[in-house]
């Protein structure tokens, strides 16, 4: 026994030298966004959202993480700044809209535990016998056969769990075929990313995860002070909408 936690202490001596070697010979490589940054800040501003350097950093790497994958999830407790993520990336993507680097972002979002499985998949009516589409069905399709240049964006905001994320399997492999229990294949297209934003992964398969592009939040790398000068802020910004609108109202 002894021996062997002898051997387990040179082991991570071994593995901490060899981090700070490579951390001092292997640079990460600078890649150019463009406006992008720019962008992301100007869209936090639009969210009443404080573009601390943390917060800048998750968007960043949503968005390289949605380059080069169409499945991911965005995982973290309450407060980590998920929903946040995505919707100034979202807009910050849309208002570079050129139609050839950057594309406007088209958001879908649904619950999957707040429906059964036959209403998010689609079942078959037992007093008809007909086929009822479902919404996750109904969503995906109708985004394949949109024909433009727009991205979307299908958002599962809700508890990963074996009964429906399962059926995802299929769709999140490179074959992107959305499999359903009439028989029905649809196959989702290039301009598609299926993203879920879960607390945790405590009931995720192994076959799920390795499947999925991830971007762990936490609320200690944003910090409390953003988050309450955003709340302290927020009648401001309510009251200067509330005048916008009471102004356009009287002009109709």
């Amino acid at each position: 026994f002894f021996f062997q936690a002898e051997d387990g202490i040179r082991d991570v001596e071994r593995s901490r030298g060899l981090g700070d070697v490579y951390k001092r010979q292997v640079q990460r490589p600078v890649r150019d966004y463009g406006n992008l940054m720019d962008s992301i800040k100007k869209a936090c501003t639009k969210h009443n959202i404080q573009p601390v350097e943390g917060f800048l950093a998750k968007v960043i790497q949503l968005y390289d993480t949605m380059n080069v994958r169409h499945g991911l999830m965005i995982v973290g407790p309450t407060g980590g700044g998920k929903t946040s993520t995505y919707k100034v990336l979202a807009t910050a993507l849309t208002e570079l809209c050129d139609n050839t680097r950057f594309f406007k972002i088209d958001v879908r979002i649904m619950n999957p535990k707040s429906v059964t499985m036959g209403q998010l998949y689609g079942e078959e009516d037992k007093g008809t016998q007909e086929w009822v589409e479902g919404i996750m069905a109904m969503t995906v399709e109708r985004c394949t056969e949109d024909q433009s240049l727009e991205r979307h964006w299908v958002i599962a905001d809700g508890p990963v769990d074996s009964l429906w994320i399962e059926n995802m399997n299929s769709v999140l492999d490179d074959s992107k075929k959305l499999c359903l229990t009439n028989g029905k294949i649809i196959k989702l297209s290039e301009r598609i990313n299926m993203i879920f934003e879960v607390e945790d992964l405590a009931v995720a398969s192994p076959a799920t995860v390795s499947r999925c592009g991830m971007v762990y939040e936490e609320p200690s790398i944003i910090g409390l002070e953003p988050v309450s000068y955003t709340h302290l802020t927020l009648p401001t910004i309510l009251l200067v909408q509330i005048s916008v609108v009471a102004v356009s109202l009287k002009k109709q």
